[in-house]
C-alpha cells in the first residue's frame, strides 16, 4: 500500500517508516469517516493509551530513581492526560492528516482536543504493531521530548491541589459552576467559577470544561499560596 503525500510527511514527521501503512492510515481515520471497509481509529486508541501509560512509567522510573510513588503518579499524569497528547498532536501536524466525515470536518474537527488527543493515541498503538514496543516507546519518547524532563515534581491536577488544600482546613471540597457557555459549536468557549466554603473565588474560561475547572482552580490555588507565604 503506497501513502498519500500527506500521509507520507506525517509519517516523516512521527519518524517511523511503516511497514504495514495501512496502519497508519487506520490511525488518522476518525469514526465520522469509518465504513464497515475502511475501520476506525477507536481500537487503535484504545491500545495506544497502554502503550503510552508503559512508556511514561518506565521513563519516568528511570528517569528519577530516588521518586517516591507519590512524586511520579502526579508526574505520569501530567504526561499521558488528554491535553497533553493533544498538545503533541498539534505540533505532529496530526490535525492536517485526520480522515473526518464532512459533518466533523465543518465542525471544526481537525482542532478538537478529544480528536487529536484519540488520534494520537492511535498513531503510538500503529507504530506498536507495525514495529513492536521499543519502536513505539522510541517515538514517545522523541515526541513528548523535554516534556518528561521539565515535568513539574509537583505535577497534581490543579483541582485535586485545591480540594487537597480546603479539605486540610476543615473546609467542604470545592464547587464548581458553570457560568456560561459560549461561541459556536466548533470552538465553544466555558466560563467557570470556583468556589471554596470560606467564600475565595476565581472564574476562568477555556475551550472545554474540564480546561476551564482546572484553569480556576490553578487561578485560586495560586493565590492562595501566596496569601499563605
Amino acid at each position: 500500500m503506497k501513502l498519500a503525500a500527506e500521509l507520507k510527511s506525517l509519517e516523516e514527521r512521527i519518524g517511523h517508516r511503516f511497514a504495514r501503512p495501512e496502519l497508519l492510515v487506520r490511525a488518522v481515520t476518525h469514526s465520522s469517516f469509518a465504513t464497515p471497509g475502511r475501520p476506525s481509529n477507536e481500537r487503535l486508541e484504545f491500545l495506544g493509551d497502554r502503550v503510552l501509560g508503559l512508556s511514561m512509567a518506565e521513563a519516568l522510573f528511570r528517569a528519577d530513581r530516588d521518586a517516591a510513588e507519590g512524586q511520579l503518579a502526579p508526574r505520569f499524569n501530567a504526561l499521558v492526560r488528554k491535553e497533553t497528547c493533544a498538545e503533541v498532536a498539534r505540533e505532529l501536524g496530526l490535525g492536517e492528516a485526520l480522515k473526518l466525515g464532512r459533518s466533523e470536518m465543518l465542525s471544526g474537527g481537525r482542532r478538537k482536543e478529544a480528536l487529536l488527543a484519540d488520534a494520537m493515541e492511535a498513531v503510538i498503538a500503529a507504530v506498536y504493531l507495525d514495529a513492536g514496543f521499543e519502536a513505539a516507546r522510541d517515538v514517545v519518547l522523541r515526541l513528548w521530548g523535554h516534556r518528561i524532563t521539565q515535568v513539574k515534581s509537583d505535577a497534581r491536577d490543579p483541582k485535586t491541589s485545591l480540594q487537597e488544600w480546603a479539605q486540610g482546613r476543615g473546609q467542604t471540597p470545592p464547587r464548581y459552576d458553570l457560568d456560561s457557555r459560549d461561541g459556536p459549536d466548533h470552538q465553544p468557549v466555558f466560563t467557570v467559577t470556583v468556589w471554596l466554603q470560606s467564600g475565595e473565588s476565581e472564574t476562568a474560561q477555556a475551550g472545554t470544561k474540564r480546561q476551564a475547572e482546572q484553569a480556576a482552580a490553578r487561578a485560586l490555588m495560586a493565590r492562595l499560596e501566596k496569601t499563605d507565604g
